[in-house]
C-alpha cells in the first residue's frame, strides 16, 4: 500500500517526508547487472507484421508505425498477472516539450525538462492501477532523467538508474548514435523478467523509435513486450497513462 506522504527529490535521491521524518531512498546503476556481452552487440528485433504485432511505416516522429494491439482488456490483464512481459513508459507529461539532450546535465533536474502537474497525475494514475489491478512488478529501471525516474518513482515508489537509457548528447542522430541508442536498450527489451513478474522500463521516445521503429506518443504512453527465446521481441499492446485504471478488475 502506498503511502500519502509527500514526495520531494533533493538531488539524484529522492525523500519521502512523513510528518517530521524524512528517509532518503538511495538511487544506484544497475549497468553492470545487465549481461555484458549483450550490450556490446546488436541484437535482432523482429519488426514483421505476423512476428512482432507491427507494420513499420516510416519511423520516428511525425511516422507512426500503424501498431495493432494483439492483448487489450481482461485478456490483457490475466496475462501481466502471469508475468513475463516488459512494460516499457515514456516518462509522463512534461511542462514545456524540446530537446534537452545537449544542455541536460545528469543530477541536475534544473538543466532538464521537468515532470508538469498533470505529469504527476499520470505517474500517479499508472501505479494506482497497477496497484488495483494486482499487477506484479519486479525491476523498475529508469534513464538518469529526473523526469523518468521521478515518474517511476511516483508510480512504482522505486527505481534503478541505467545510463543506458539515456540519450546521446545531439538533437540530430548520426547512425552510430542511433547504434548507441539500440544497444542500450535491447538487452532490457530481450531479457525476460523473474519468474511471476513484470520488468518496468522508464524512458524516451528516441531511444525506444531507434530499436522498434515506434515513436511512443504521446507522454506517458507504454508499450508491452514479449521476449522470446530466440533474442527477439513480441510488442503486445500499448496504454495510454489514463487507461490502466480503465482496465477490468
Amino acid at each position: 500500500m502506498k503511502s500519502n506522504a509527500v514526495k520531494i527529490w533533493l538531488g539524484v535521491g529522492a525523500c519521502v517526508l512523513s510528518g517530521a521524518t524524512a528517509i532518503a531512498t538511495p538511487v544506484r546503476s544497475v549497468d553492470a547487472e545487465l549481461d555484458p556481452s549483450l550490450t556490446q552487440s546488436e541484437i535482432p528485433v523482429e519488426r514483421t507484421a505476423d512476428a512482432a504485432g507491427l507494420t513499420i511505416a516510416q519511423g520516428g516522429e511525425g511516422g507512426q508505425p500503424e501498431f495493432q494491439d494483439k492483448l487489450s482488456g481482461a485478456e490483457l490483464v490475466s496475462a501481466l498477472r502471469q508475468g513475463g512481459y516488459i512494460i516499457y513508459f515514456r516518462h509522463a507529461q512534461t511542462e514545456k516539450d524540446y530537446a534537452d539532450q545537449v544542455s541536460a546535465v545528469m543530477g541536475k533536474c534544473d538543466t532538464q525538462r521537468m515532470l508538469s502537474e498533470e505529469g504527476w497525475k499520470q505517474a500517479r494514475a499508472i501505479g494506482e492501477g497497477f496497484e488495483a489491478l494486482k499487477l506484479p512488478v519486479g525491476k523498475v529501471y529508469s534513464s538518469e532523467y529526473c523526469r523518468a525516474w521521478q515518474t517511476a518513482d511516483l508510480a512504482f515508489g522505486r527505481y534503478e538508474k541505467v545510463a543506458g537509457l539515456n540519450f546521446p548528447k545531439a538533437e540530430e542522430y548520426t547512425e552510430a548514435q542511433k547504434a548507441q541508442m539500440r544497444s542500450g536498450i535491447m538487452p532490457m527489451l530481450t531479457t525476460p523478467p523473474a519468474a511471476g513478474t513484470n520488468t518496468v522500463i522508464v524512458g524516451h521516445d528516441d531511444v525506444f523509435d531507434a530499436a522498434t521503429g515506434i515513436y511512443p506518443e504521446p507522454q506517458g504512453v507504454a508499450y508491452i513486450v514479449k521476449p522470446l527465446p530466440d533474442g527477439k521481441f513480441d510488442i503486445v499492446a500499448s496504454m495510454l497513462p489514463d487507461e490502466w485504471l480503465k482496465l477490468p478488475r
